[in-house]
């Protein structure tokens, strides 16, 4: 059976292998920075110094994790703290975007131009950095406090035509039928655009929790007292702070020659990146469909 679809599908069939294998090797290729990251995080400084980061390591150690975890209460409240602002900022921030997306796709709402220009015009230009210092610690009073790495990341222009680009694609006789039977626009947004628009909210959802996860910009700028520091923030700190003189500090002993001060930056990525990938496979069916769709719908 196998001979005769050969014979029969010749070219096809080789065009299948070819494309089965370029397939198999980008995948490995991309794999391979992911692997090597995590063996390295388990390699020797001195291994890593003389020989350079590698796949297979000579002596196996879990110094940089024994290090990196001497702190585990602030990895833990800096853990909190990032699932924390995670899930609320992608929430609210679906929510909000999603009301707007909802809004700006009405064709019978008067001003969607003017406000979708207005939108578009902060993509073009920006208040920088120190207007939007003032108006977070002088006129917000966000300073040290967890709303300043919330609300600056809470809306994207981006997301918001992406996400009025997808629900122009719902028809709108579901709109006309809800409304002749007496529903609300509020009513009608949540129980029929939003069910419909899942692929959509999935894609930036994703995008939103992975900014929120690698935030640190935010937490440098605003936040000064530890237990509100962010993971990024928290392991980018314990990573320039890898010295001896950090260890004499917190008690530990150690030989300066066997301080990680290379492997712990592989171990710091490992533990940073570990939950957030495990993300990706519950939206992967939703992603795709939501990004194209929402490029190319006008």
């Amino acid at each position: 059976m196998i001979a005769n679809y050969y014979k029969k599908n010749k070219d096809g069939f080789i065009m299948r292998i070819l494309f089965y294998i370029v397939i198999t090797l980008f995948a490995l290729l991309c794999l391979f920075p992911f692997l090597l990251m995590i063996a390295s995080s388990f390699m020797n400084e001195k291994e890593i110094v003389s020989e350079g980061f590698k796949l297979i390591p000579n002596d196996i150690t879990t110094s940089a994790y024994e290090f990196l975890f001497k702190n585990s209460k602030k990895l833990f409240s800096a853990y909190t703290v990032t699932i924390f602002i995670t899930i609320v900022g992608t929430a609210f921030g679906l929510f909000f975007m999603s009301m707007a997306g909802y809004v700006l796709s009405r064709s019978d709402f008067k001003y969607r131009n003017v406000i979708s220009f207005f939108i578009y015009f902060t993509t073009l230009f920006s208040g920088g950095l120190v207007p939007s210092y003032i108006l977070m610690v002088s006129f917000l009073g966000l300073k040290d406090n967890v709303l300043a790495m919330i609300l600056p990341s809470l809306m994207s222009a981006w997301s918001i035509f992406l996400m009025r680009n997808f629900m122009k694609s719902i028809p709108d006789s579901l709109y006309e039928s809800a409304a002749i039977d007496g529903a609300g626009d509020f009513r009608i947004y949540w129980q029929i655009y939003m069910p419909l628009s899942t692929p959509s909210l999935a894609t930036i959802g994703l995008f939103l929790a992975l900014g929120y996860w690698n935030e640190w910009y935010n937490a440098m700028l605003y936040i000064q007292s530890q237990n509100k520091f962010p993971l990024q923030f928290f392991l980018q700190k314990i990573v320039s702070q890898a010295n001896v003189q950090l260890l004499v500090q917190q008690g530990a002993v150690i030989n300066n020659m066997d301080l990680p001060s290379e492997s712990i930056k592989m171990a710091t990525a490992v533990v940073a990146i570990g939950p957030i990938i495990l993300l990706y496979p519950f939206v992967q069916k939703y992603f795709i469909s939501g990004l194209t769709v929402g490029a190319v719908k006008g």
